[in-house]
């Protein structure tokens, strides 16, 4: 099994890096094996709203800028770790770029990461941990990804590279992260003979002051 780490820090090796490692190693006990993609350096351009990749289906957006291929990559994963540091009490803004667009793809595609085992973990100076954690969470419920967690929120604290690994706890939180994660790949790995819930086509409801229209992605589809 196999999962993709996304690395959403400017730093290769930060306590991004450093949190997702520790998570790394203990599935890697398991025999799980983790790619960190660093896209906290690249020159990622926010979600036009453009629509291409609902119209052309393609599994791609129509900016093909290197993230086509990072998307292939989650596709074919197992599981998906989102990492990120805190930027004014947020994603940092290439991470968030990347995921509006990612997911968005993967989304209009029928659900590409639909039922892969998924997980957020931040690393932060003092504050901001929680509502960045919050924010990476938001991918992944919207994407019905399974979703492992710890013995409290994904939050390790550090400021200068490395530090992350002073903080017992953080370590700790990360360390059961990883158990627990590894443990829900194998049952969804064991589990591929139950069948999965057919998956519901995504129902729309736009709010007007004076109307409301409702539609579907297949009606979208139409109207793109």
């Amino acid at each position: 099994m196999k999962v993709i780490a996304i690395n959403g820090s400017p730093k290769a090796e930060g306590n991004t890096y450093h949190a997702i490692k520790l998570v790394a190693d203990e599935m890697a006990k398991d025999g799980i094996e983790t790619e960190i993609i660093h896209v906290g350096n690249k020159v990622f351009r926010g979600c036009m709203a453009c629509g291409g990749c609902a119209k052309n289906r393609d599994e791609k957006c129509v900016f093909d800028d290197g993230i086509n291929e990072i998307i292939q990559k989650m596709k074919e994963a197992d599981g998906i770790i989102l990492g990120s540091p805190v930027h004014y009490s947020a994603i940092g803004g290439t991470m968030k770029s990347f995921l509006d667009r990612t997911f968005y793809v993967a989304g209009v595609n029928g659900g590409l990461f639909r039922h892969k085992v998924g997980a957020s973990v931040v690393a932060v100076r003092r504050s901001g941990g929680l509502p960045t954690f919050n924010q990476l969470n938001n991918f992944l419920n919207y994407s019905e990804m399974l979703m492992p967690t710890s013995n409290y929120w994904n939050v390790i604290h550090g400021r200068a590279p490395g530090e992350v690994l002073q903080d017992e706890e953080g370590v700790q939180i990360m360390r059961v992260l990883g158990k627990n994660m590894a443990w829900l790949l194998k049952l969804a790995e064991n589990g591929k003979d139950i069948p999965a819930p057919e998956q519901e086509k995504k129902y729309l409801q736009i709010l007007y002051p004076h109307c409301i229209i409702k539609c579907n992605q297949a009606k979208n589809k139409n109207a793109s």
